[in-house]
């Protein structure tokens, strides 16, 4: 029997310090060369043991093998240059060095598959994985080429359904593309962001899922979202356009984030991630105020579509309190699995 509101994890868990310095985002790797393939395979292992212990439904990578959401992906592809760096204006929120697209973009062998190999090699339960959607890659890279933000989501779309693809065939059951931009850019995402979306998951058999989140609780984050006001109403925009789309699983964040619950009307009929648990403190939070977040969420979702999960990525943390955290949210999804089966 299918377990009702399985748990899951937004995407990423912090590295251990062994592997990269910790509580930062873009930490370089401390290990080289066959070191550093054993050690991300060490460090993956690890996620998936603190997931199991934590008592995690869907178990993820934990984003181990990678430096970045986006550009870890973006460093395997063709016609990027990493060397040739501008400063962008990110999210509309910060600007940071990001590398230069100089020519067509392709990818000429897998990115992530050989880890999906691996993880899927080591456990039976259902396998979660996150791949940066189209419209946030494109806002993380300058331009020189195509020199149309459209024309280059369209070329990273095919890229990513070509890696999606290959994805569900080493045994993944849930891809997940990552759309922080879609909560910034609301004309693109619906006059082309949900469009592209749908071609990267074009033809894929296993479910697919998109997060939309506010972005990881650092300083740049955290001073934007103070101007956001008492409510957080922007899923407001995406989420009518993303009901009629063909995306399974609707990943949204709640806890702490001053989003209207009911806005989950809006994705009636949709499955749902809903973000219980808040990245951007150290507070471990009870199980009785996940379970609040969940019946909250409940009055506007069928239990077989709801999926307790985290906020936006969990790398940042300390890990003692990211393993803290992921008990939490298996132990409040526990609470209301017995009140609903009563």
């Amino acid at each position: 029997m299918k377990k009702i509101l399985p748990t899951s994890t937004a995407g990423s868990l912090p590295k251990p310090s062994w592997l990269a310095e910790p509580e930062k985002l873009w930490s370089p790797w401390k290990l080289q060369g066959d070191e550093l393939i054993e050690g991300k395979k060490d460090a993956l292992l690890l996620a998936l043991k603190d997931q199991q212990h934590a008592g995690i439904d869907i178990v993820s990578d934990g984003e181990q093998t990678r430096q970045h959401f986006v550009t870890t992906f973006i460093e395997h592809l063709n016609g990027v240059d990493f060397e040739k760096r501008e400063v962008v204006r990110i999210r509309d929120r910060y600007d940071a060095s990001v590398p230069t697209v100089v020519g067509a973009v392709s990818r000429s062998r897998p990115v992530f598959v050989e880890d999906a190999r691996f993880l899927r090699q080591h456990t039976t339960q259902p396998i979660k994985w996150a791949l940066p959607g189209p419209m946030t890659m494109i806002d993380t890279l300058y331009d020189n080429h195509y020199k149309s933000r459209e024309k280059l989501a369209w070329e990273f779309a095919k890229i990513l359904n070509q890696e999606a693809r290959e994805l569900e065939a080493a045994g993944v059951d849930i891809i997940q593309f990552d759309e922080p931009a879609f909560n910034v850019f609301f004309d693109e995402m619906n006059d082309w962001g949900v469009a592209a979306l749908e071609k990267a998951a074009e033809g894929l058999q296993c479910e697919t899922a998109v997060h939309i989140c506010y972005g990881y609780g650092i300083k740049a984050n955290t001073d934007w979202k103070k101007t956001l006001g008492a409510e957080w109403r922007q899923y407001e925009i995406s989420f009518p356009k993303l009901q009629k789309s063909s995306i399974d699983i609707i990943s949204l964040e709640c806890h702490n984030s001053r989003v209207p619950i009911d806005l989950i009307e809006l994705i009636r009929g949709k499955k749902v991630m809903v973000g219980a648990i808040d990245v951007a403190t150290n507070i471990i939070e009870t199980p009785d105020e996940v379970a609040h977040t969940l019946r909250q969420a409940l009055r506007f979702v069928d239990p077989d579509k709801l999926y307790p999960c985290t906020n936006c990525g969990m790398a940042p943390l300390p890990r003692q309190v990211a393993r803290g955290k992921l008990e939490a949210l298996a132990a409040g999804a526990q609470i209301v699995r017995a009140e609903i089966s009563g």
